[in-house]
Formats: C-alpha cells, structure tokens, sequence
C-alpha cells in the first residue's frame, strides 16, 4: 500500500466573475521511502495539489470539489480538524516556499521550533527546548543561535530552520515546495544535499515541488509533469530524464541549458500557461503545441500507460504518431 495517494482531486476557487479549476483530476501515488518530483510551470497547480494534502486551501474562496487523499489508507478529506492538526508536523509536514514569510518575526528562532516539537510530540517544554538544540545543530546552525530573532539570519540559514521544524517530529511523509527558490546557487546545492541526507536518516517519504529539472535529477526517485492543473506525463527518473514522451516535457528540457551542445540561444515553450478561469477545449497544451492537429483541440485524451510505470497523456503519442 502506498503511503500517500491522491485520486481525482478536483480543486477550484469561486469569485464573483468566474470559477478557477486549480486541480482537474489528477491521480498520484507516493511509496514509503520515495522521493517524487512534481515539475511544471507556476501556474501548474503544483501548489495547490500541496496545500490539499495539508487541508490547507482557504474555503472560501477555495474548494476541494472532489476527490480522495488517502494517507495510509485514510482519507484526509473525510479527517475532522483537529485530527488534521494532530496529523500535521507529526505525520505529514511542509516546507513552504518562502523562509522570509513562513517564521514569526517577533518569537526566537529557538522557541518556534520547540513549539512544533512540544505541540506534537508529547513532551515537556524543557525536553522541547532541548529537542529544538540537536535539530539547529542537525541542519548546521549552532544551538546558541536559537536566542536569536528571524531578521538575525540569512535567507539560506532561514530555510535551514524551516526544514528543521519541519522534520522536528520525524514526520513520514515531507512536502518541500520549492524549498530553493529563493536561494543562490551554492546555498542550494548545500541545503539539498542536506534534505537528501535528513530524509534518509530519518527515513522521510517526500513530494518536491518544483520547475528546477537539475534539482529533480539530483534528489528524485520519480517524476510527475503537471500542467494546467492535469498530470501530462509520469514516471521513474530514467523514464522521464531519457524517454520523455509529451511534447510538453519535451519542450522543458529544450528550454535548458546544455553542456554537450553548441547552440546560440535556447528554445523557449512559446506562448503562456492557460487562464485556469478559462481553460481551452482538448488537450490544454494544444494551443502551445507543435503536433498539435484539430483533434487535440476537441478531445480530451487520458493518461495512458507507455511502458510499464510510465504514463503520457497525448493523442498523438497514443496513436504511436511522436
């Protein structure tokens, strides 16, 4: 049984002028141990997937239409709140985008974390304090410093102490969305290599969102291409990285930088993701596209399965035409 899966969440948020389709059914599986990559544009629904595993979309305006999300075999959507809060930090945590914004400014870095760890894990405040030391010194951040304020650290060293309260609990299942963003190079490649290394003593099941492919070749066990709230291609690492199949992921590794080729300038997905408010007939890519023929415009093709663990949703590639 898988640790996490998702099957045909539907996610939307209601204004006043329309209703925005975040999510459109999408399936997904995470194994105990794995590490998946969630990969696409901002826009994807990446996001949005994350903060429905968490119960964390905002109602209103936003609404999980549909759907299950079953964690061990029980659905989180059916969970009471606070047995949600009982499940989050301990069970299933999240890394969220932004270390500028996701730690209190006015409490000591230290307390923060001990907070998390006295909330979940069912100790005193003195053994949470305690607890809070061993986990700054797990991410490379001396114990002393938790007397210190947010404002005292860099980004770097925020988004260090964010995975540290995030993996203070030992949770099974760790969602980093784009825990990198916001860094420079070196300081990611350093706080990779310190998440790969913390999810394997620790044993950590992960979802990585992001649109960094070198980060997914680097960390992930498997990949999922998502785009315009749909899943258009999935599979193991060596089945998307040397046999990707949609013209989308595709055009995503054609927009990268290589080492072994000699080209003038890179080759961009033209065009722009769709309004999720008004989404395209057919294949939501096919106005970017270029196979794209009339009938990928007016019908809507499945996910099928390529070669066993990899799935690709296409018409063209169904029909063996790409």
């Amino acid at each position: 049984m898988s640790l996490l899966e998702i099957k045909g969440l539907h996610v939307q948020y209601t204004t006043r002028r329309s209703v925005i389709r975040a999510v459109n059914g999408i399936d997904l599986k995470i194994d105990a141990g794995k590490t998946v990559g969630l990969v696409g544009e901002t826009g994807a629904g990446k996001t949005t997937t994350a903060l429905s595993i968490m119960r964390l979309i905002s109602t209103p305006p936003g609404k999980i239409a549909a759907g299950e999300i079953l964690f061990e075999g029980k659905d989180l959507l059916k969970a009471t709140d606070h047995d949600m809060r009982l499940l989050r930090s301990s069970e299933i945590s999240m890394i969220f985008q932004d270390p500028m914004t996701a730690l209190n400014p006015i409490m000591r870095i230290g307390q923060q974390i001990a907070e998390v760890i006295y909330e979940h894990g069912g100790c005193s405040k003195k053994e949470a304090m305690e607890r809070s030391k061993e986990m700054l010194e797990m991410v490379g951040i001396p114990a002393a410093r938790g007397s210190e304020y947010p404002h005292q650290f860099s980004g770097g060293m925020k988004q260090r102490v964010i995975i540290a309260m995030a993996l203070a609990c030992n949770p099974k299942l760790l969602i980093a969305d784009e825990p990198t963003t916001a860094l420079d190079v070196t300081i990611q490649a350093q706080v990779l290599e310190m998440m790969s290394d913390l999810k394997t003593k620790f044993d950590t099941s992960m979802l990585l969102i992001t649109h960094d492919l070198g980060i997914v070749a680097e960390i992930c066990d498997e990949v999922v291409i998502m785009y315009a709230g749909e899943i258009f291609e999935n599979g193991t690492l060596e089945h998307i990285f040397r046999n990707a199949r949609h013209p989308y992921t595709k055009g995503l590794f054609a927009s990268l930088p290589s080492l072994t080729k000699d080209v003038d300038r890179l080759t961009p997905i033209p065009g722009l993701m769709p309004d999720p408010a008004n989404l395209p007939s057919g294949c939501k890519f096919h106005t970017r596209c270029p196979h794209a023929t009339e009938e990928c415009a007016n019908i809507q093709p499945g996910l099928m399965s390529v070669e066993p663990g990899h799935n690709v949703r296409c018409l063209r590639v169904e029909k063996g035409e790409l």
